[in-house]
């Protein structure tokens, strides 16, 4: 049998099946129940017949196409006995040859009504349900199934209740609510449902009508009792009175929407007619499409985006302006039309000129802008060189950003700046897609855009601090964006073509390395702004810091004065940073001050002395502490490098009568914990040398802290300092006052070379601290501190922990084997004490 399809014949008593032509009247139901209820004698035996995708309901009249052979010799075998026949539904459709498994127990006897053979042999019948019926057994000894039947007669005496007639009302109540939602209200209709008073004939018709799947309908078709039929008829009434609900409203919405878009059209001509009787200029469409043509022609797109704008604008003139997808073809052009296709800045190449700008804008920072006008002379020379990618990297308030700003100043560009702090999806920086409602081109697309031309300054600020989640990593984009050999040929999601990023300059900036993954750091050229020493921050304080804060405040230049021991007061007593942005913050607040004075009647210059801080800014908040306690067993002074700058960090050991036990605290790391093991282990293999008990392993216990102990602190440039203040507490010697140390210690006593050097001897200065020991192969580092912070300081290089003890310990109780100090050391010494430049950098976390 070939799949059954109603809309070919749909059924005489469809109820909710839309198209029908034609119902059964009241009249003409009741005689069709009524020849069905008369009392039938079924044959034992009949032929069966498979259908694939029906259930068949008593007293359903509707019309089947039989193709297969089978199915053919079963129908002209009923035709020739008693025309009855046993349809059963097969459990899959996709068998062509179905056995006994393949098909349900229960079916439904039909009378063949009519019977028409078709041109391509199929046959078309009419067929009406009359019984239900249970294939005991099924044969295929014959061309066709043969099946011993038991009938299953509807039960006919069924107790009145008021549940049954309230479900008798709901099924005939949301079946006429299913036809009016469908349009289909008819009054034989409502009749038919009417003079039906049977639960378990109604509950067939109108299952009949519902479209149902197949599992669903087979379930109805073996339930026997006319009451749970019924019920279940109603549960799925009441789901099909929710779709059809649902549809109507759907279709009732769209009906509004295609009503308002005639209405709008209508309007819009009705609206350019008046206009034209005017005589105003109405914007057709085609004046629009024209002018978005002309801008992309002004564009100077190249030959492939000039294809794919071609492409687009060819289907923007087929489509209808107001549509929505017009909206963002329109949108996209547009932005290429905007976009610097051919724009670029001249760069100012007078290199003198340029440096002249650097040092306006800019205190110290002599190597960034050596770089700089390293580059406008390679960019004179050769003006096809590639755009360095360079990374400034330092402290807060260095002035990083700032300084790219007066890079592009300096070489006359453009300048944009994008803040990366805290970006976590991927489409920032590619762009959406066009598929997405709102989609714009990334960050990078619209800061050119924004200036205008192709070759601006594009500052990428705090790149340490990007994010990473499910919407995708920032920093996998930004691969391509700094690659000087890709993005030549960048892709914006978007703009969906290439984009030259090549003549772009990028310069990025980050406060740790640490953050930034391997292949991006990669990519960048470091620059290292490290901080500003003491002189830096009075100059910086002097030419732009006062001047500024006194305008904004509302003061004159002459009506504030600010000597620079004031400024050094407000510099060492307020303010510990590697930049100047506290600084400025205390200098603001001096400046309100006076501005309330002002404001209040006050006159005349107002000279800042030092009596006048505690009033202005309160009781300083950072006190000297360089001399206090040091020179005591078991202490000694380090040196240690944080993000924010340097920092002198106090070592303790404390020696206790026990068994060996070693406790170390002070929220140290795993690497600074090792250091300590390795100054234990190296004081036991030359405890002779430093006279120290050689057993004290095993008598004493050993306590190491360092103090801040919320502070986490870790490293190995520790590694001498613990090794000093351990040998200060076995031997009951006080390590120098006067003296500080950094560097990493071995087992075998050798020094290896540490980090921020710069930084850490600008802390010691800061303390007052006038000796200090580094690493031998750190001398090289001396070159990047200025001369004038070497005045009155001695640098000590050292190569072994016995050189370290021998400056330790200045008194006369030395170890007994006394080490002189190296020629580094003499040649360091004949540098000369030089004056003291205080500094000191905040230390943080």
């Amino acid at each position: 049998m070939t799949p059954f399809h109603v809309s070919d014949s749909p059924p005489q008593t469809i109820l909710f099946q839309e198209g029908a032509s034609e119902t059964l009247s009241a009249e003409e139901h009741s005689s069709v129940t009524s020849s069905a209820e008369t009392k039938l004698e079924l044959p034992n035996r009949l032929p069966v017949l498979p259908v694939r995708d029906v259930v068949i309901f008593n007293y359903t009249i509707l019309p089947l196409f039989v193709g297969r052979d089978a199915s053919v010799q079963a129908v002209e075998a009923s035709l020739q006995n008693n025309r009855y026949l046993l349809v059963l539904t097969q459990k899959d459709e996709h068998v062509d040859k179905p056995g006994t498994a393949d098909l349900h127990e229960v079916g439904t006897v039909v009378m063949i009504m009519r019977m028409l053979k078709l041109p391509d042999s199929r046959l078309k019948l009419l067929v009406q349900g009359v019984s239900r019926a249970r294939a005991l057994a099924v044969m295929d000894d014959k061309p066709y199934l043969e099946a011993e039947i038991l009938a299953l007669p509807e039960r006919e005496e069924i107790p009145q209740s008021l549940e049954l007639e309230a479900m008798m009302r709901a099924a005939r109540e949301q079946s006429e609510r299913i036809l009016s939602l469908r349009g289909m209200t008819s009054p034989d209709i409502i009749n038919v449902l009417a003079s039906i008073d049977h639960p378990g004939r109604l509950s067939d018709l109108v299952a009949s009508n519902l479209r149902l799947k197949i599992s669903e309908a087979q379930s109805l078709l073996e339930c026997l009792d006319p009451v749970i039929r019924l019920k279940l008829v109603n549960e799925h009434l009441a789901k099909e009175a929710e779709v059809a609900s649902m549809q109507a409203q759907i279709q009732e919405t769209a009906r509004e929407g295609m009503d308002k878009a005639q209405r709008d059209y209508y309007l819009r001509e009705q609206l350019k007619a008046i206009k034209k009787e005017l005589g105003e200029n109405a914007v057709n469409e085609d004046d629009e499409l024209g002018e978005l043509s002309d801008a992309l022609t002004k564009a100077k797109l190249p030959p492939d985006v000039q294809k794919e704008a071609d492409k687009q604008l060819k289907r923007l003139t087929g489509m209808h302006m107001e549509s929505s997808e017009a909206g963002v073809i329109r949108n996209y052009l547009e932005w290429l039309a905007e976009l610097p296709w051919a724009k670029l800045s001249r760069d100012r190449l007078n290199i003198l000129k340029a440096g002249e700008i650097l040092n306006k804008d800019h205190y110290g920072l002599e190597k960034v802008k050596e770089r700089i006008l390293e580059f406008l002379s390679v960019r004179k020379l050769n003006p096809r060189s590639q755009s360095p990618i360079l990374c400034f990297v330092g402290p807060p308030g260095v002035g990083k950003t700032s300084l790219g700003r007066s890079i592009a100043r300096s070489m006359g560009r453009k300048f944009q700046r994008m803040s990366l702090g805290g970006m976590r999806d991927e489409a920032e920086i590619r762009g959406h897609r066009r598929t997405y409602v709102g989609a714009l081109p990334g960050r990078i697309i619209q800061s050119i855009k924004q200036a205008g031309t192709r070759n601006p300054v594009i500052m990428l600020d705090e790149v340490d601090k990007i994010g990473s989640d499910f919407r995708g990593d920032p920093s996998s984009a930004l691969l391509e964006v700094l690659d000087p050999e890709q993005n030549n040929s960048f892709s914006d999601h978007f703009l969906n073509v290439s984009f030259d990023l090549s003549k772009v300059m990028f310069i990025c900036t980050a406060n740790h390395l640490e953050n930034i993954p391997g292949p991006l750091l990669d990519r960048m050229e470091l620059i290292r702004i490290p901080g500003y020493t003491m002189q830096e921050k009075l100059g910086i304080a002097r030419r732009y810091l006062v001047t500024r804060q006194a305008k904004e405040n509302g003061l004159k230049r002459n009506e504030l004065s600010l000597s620079d021991d004031i400024l050094r007061a407000i510099i060492h007593g307020y303010t510990r940073e590697a930049g100047v942005r506290g600084l400025e913050r205390e200098i603001s607040a001096i400046c309100r001050k006076l501005a309330r004075k002002k404001a209040e009647g006050a006159k005349g210059p107002s000279v800042i002395k030092q009596d006048d801080l505690k009033k202005l800014l309160g009781v300083p908040r950072f006190m000297d502490e360089e001399l206090e306690n040091t020179a005591m067993p078991g202490l000694a002074v380090g040196l240690a490098w944080t993000p924010h700058g340097g920092e002198v960090l106090h070592v303790e050991v404390s020696t206790m009568q026990g068994k060996g036990n070693i406790t170390l605290t002070g929220q140290l790391g795993d690497v600074m914990k090792e250091s300590a093991q390795t100054a234990i282990s190296y004081a036991r293999s030359h405890a002779k040398e430093l006279g120290i008990d050689a057993d004290f392993h095993r008598k004493l216990d050993l306590h190491v802290h360092v103090p801040a102990g919320a502070t986490p602190k870790d490293g190995p440039s520790a590694g001498i300092t613990i090794a000093a203040a351990l040998v200060s507490a076995l031997t009951g010697r006080c390590v120098s006052d006067l003296l500080c140390m950094t560097g990493e210690a071995t087992l075998r006593g050798r020094i290896l070379p540490v980090g921020g050097i710069k930084e850490k001897i600008l802390a010691a200065v800061a303390r007052k601290l006038p000796d200090v020991l580094i690493p031998k192969q750190n001398i090289k580092d001396l070159e990047d501190i200025p001369q004038d912070l070497l005045k009155h300081i001695t640098v000590h290089p050292v190569s072994t922990l016995d050189e370290v003890i021998a400056l330790a310990f200045p008194d006369k109780k030395r170890p007994a084997k006394k080490i002189g100090p190296s020629p580094e050391v003499e040649k360091s010494k004949r540098i000369g004490k030089r004056a003291v430049s205080a500094r000191m950098e905040a230390f943080l976390p």
